[in-house]
């Protein structure tokens, strides 16, 4: 008689994560690994048997957008996404990566910066490396977790803060980190063209960086240049010309329908110029999340110009009476403004992260109110705001409510849920996005069937990653395995209260260990590091090739090197 299982789920439907039919069939682990039983398993041996009659197995959900980087050390069980399911976290999204960084100082400003998104340590992180910032979640927290690696970060090491042109020595320095990231564990590399100093690099820098980690097996996770040329397709258009020019597969992520846009056009025409290129040729998906509402950095609302320099040079900017009116000015003449007034100035825009002791009394009121409470102008207590709140973001309806299934239920998308975890009220999107696609897209409203809703949300994300063994139930696959109710999935999170967790997963297993069990979490820190498809195959320092080097600037033309306006931009 073989080994008995260390777990079998007997008496549940199987849901298997690759969009077929589901069926009826028992999943056994044994050493972190599936086996699909058919049949009676009466005298199967187990050493833990778990009924699912009348509930569903499937994969474990895998995210393929979150800022989680600094929250897993604080919070390594994240309950809120274990409750929905979700058992592998991607991050290092928007060109935010904690990784790489040369000098501690750059990583301690960067952690400052977007402390208000994914956290800010307790004490100095003490990483510098990709490699580095692995090993610390490996089994360390009860989520697995892979990475890309930024934008932000190579620009710092090679240029500093500044919106200088990455050519020359500064180019083959940041094509090496590319390499070494790859080499490392990285998946790809991702942008976030709203965010200096990543946000100064042009199209031809981007192409460069790209090829190289297309070379290695790489994606291109790209948060688009909103502000680009017709603030509606052409961010679009750039980041299907870094593409076709890098040889990298193109995933635009949190894409949808911005229900503040100032353009003229609809769903479809974005949809379509993706399913287009789909068509054509070109290796594109997308990824969606499934609320209507965003949110980011308050700095956003400020120049890029003021931003230059790092924080410091903001904060020296910000205390310098002229310039800080100069900037307020700015602020309220500003496209960014115009996209997020409603009916009242910023009426629906509510802050997030106030840390310090003048301003915490405002965290979770809407900036409209501490306008009017102050008495001040919009411009004056914006730049008030994140000159004593660095990492101060903000929270508002973003995508359009009308237009949002389309994204969620086309054939080219995923689903990612951007999770922003930080301060009082954040997006209701981290505590309920996967859920929500169970309770309201399918069960609801009959938009996804079931075996497709968990398709985008296992299988296809593993795909995209290179991850055979994950996002599906068959036998040798890891045994990331969820039970959950249909009937019982409730995404009870609102923007008015988001912190409310998901109902229906009563079971998650990640590599064959349960970290929740019968609704309450084990305290089981099983997560590992994921890796992506280059890791170990270079030496230890990247080289950059004559190769690659050809490759990363073949057919690059001035014309394609455009910067971003400073205009409205749309919200991650």
């Amino acid at each position: 008689m073989s080994a008995p299982f260390d777990v079998l789920i007997e008496h549940g439907t199987v849901v298997d994560g690759t969009g077929n039919p589901a069926f009826t069939a028992a999943v056994g682990f044994r050493d972190g690994r599936v086996t699909l039983l058919r049949g009676s398993t009466e005298h199967v041996p187990a050493r833990e048997r778990v009924d699912a009659t009348g509930r569903l197995v499937a994969p474990g959900l895998i995210d393929l957008h979150s800022h989680s980087d600094l929250v897993l050390l604080g919070d390594p069980d994240l309950e809120m996404k274990i409750r929905q399911g979700v058992t592998t976290e991607v991050i290092g999204v928007d060109g935010l990566s904690y990784a790489p960084y040369d000098r501690p100082a750059d990583l301690s400003a960067f952690a400052e910066q977007n402390a208000g998104i994914a956290g800010l340590p307790a004490e100095p992180l003490g990483w510098r490396s990709i490699a580095d910032q692995l090993a610390t979640y490996d089994r360390a927290v009860a989520v697995n977790v892979a990475t890309m690696v930024g934008n932000t970060a190579l620009r710092v090491n090679a240029l500093g803060w500044e919106p200088g042109v990455a050519d020359g020595a500064a180019l083959d320095r940041m094509r090496a980190q590319v390499r070494e990231a790859m080499y490392d564990g990285a998946f790809g590399l991702s942008t976030g063209l709203d965010y200096p100093p990543g946000a100064h690099a042009t199209t031809d820098e981007l192409v460069a960086l790209a090829a190289e980690a297309a070379e290695l097996g790489g994606m291109y996770h790209t948060h688009v240049r909103y502000g680009l040329g017709d603030t509606y397709l052409d961010p679009f258009r750039e980041a299907v010309d870094i593409a076709r020019r890098s040889g990298a597969p193109l995933q635009v992520t949190h894409f949808s329908r911005s229900a503040r846009a100032s353009y003229a056009g609809g769903a479809q025409r974005m949809l379509d110029l993706l399913q287009d290129e789909r068509d054509a040729g070109l290796d594109v998906t997308f990824d969606t999340y499934t609320y209507e509402w965003g949110g980011t950095r308050l700095s956003r609302l400020l120049p890029l110009w003021a931003q230059e320099g790092g924080p410091d040079r903001l904060r020296e900017r910000l205390a310098d009476g002229g310039t800080r009116d100069r900037i307020a000015a700015e602020i309220e003449a500003s496209g960014a403004a115009r996209q997020y007034v409603a009916s009242a100035p910023f009426s629906d825009l509510r802050l997030g992260y106030l840390t310090s002791p003048e301003w915490d009394r405002f965290e979770g009121w809407y900036l409209s109110e501490v306008v009017s409470t102050l008495g001040s102008s919009l411009g004056a207590a914006v730049c008030g705001l994140v000159a004593a709140n660095p990492g101060a973001t903000f929270t508002r309806p973003s995508p359009h409510a009308m237009t949002l299934w389309k994204f969620v239920c086309h054939p080219l998308g995923m689903i990612a849920s951007d999770s922003v975890f930080i301060g009082l009220a954040p997006s209701p999107r981290a505590y309920g996005c996967f859920t929500r696609v169970l309770a309201d897209f399918v069960r609801e409203e009959r938009l996804l069937s079931l075996p497709e809703a968990i398709r985008k949300m296992s299988s296809f994300p593993a795909q995209r990653l290179g991850l055979p063994d994950r996002g599906v139930l068959r036998d040798g696959a890891v045994a990331d395995v969820i039970v959950f109710s249909l009937e019982r999935s409730l995404a009870p999170a609102t923007f008015e209260r988001p912190r409310q967790f998901a109902e229906g997963v009563d079971d998650v297993f990640v590599s064959g260990t349960a970290v929740l069990r019968d609704g309450a979490l084990t305290g089981a820190r099983p997560g590992r590091a994921l890796y992506g498809p280059a890791k170990d195959r270079g030496p230890a320092a990247a080289v950059v090739t004559a190769t690659a080097s050809a490759a990363a600037t073949a057919g690059a033309t001035a014309s394609a090197g455009a910067r971003a306006r400073v205009e409205p931009a749309a919200e991650g």
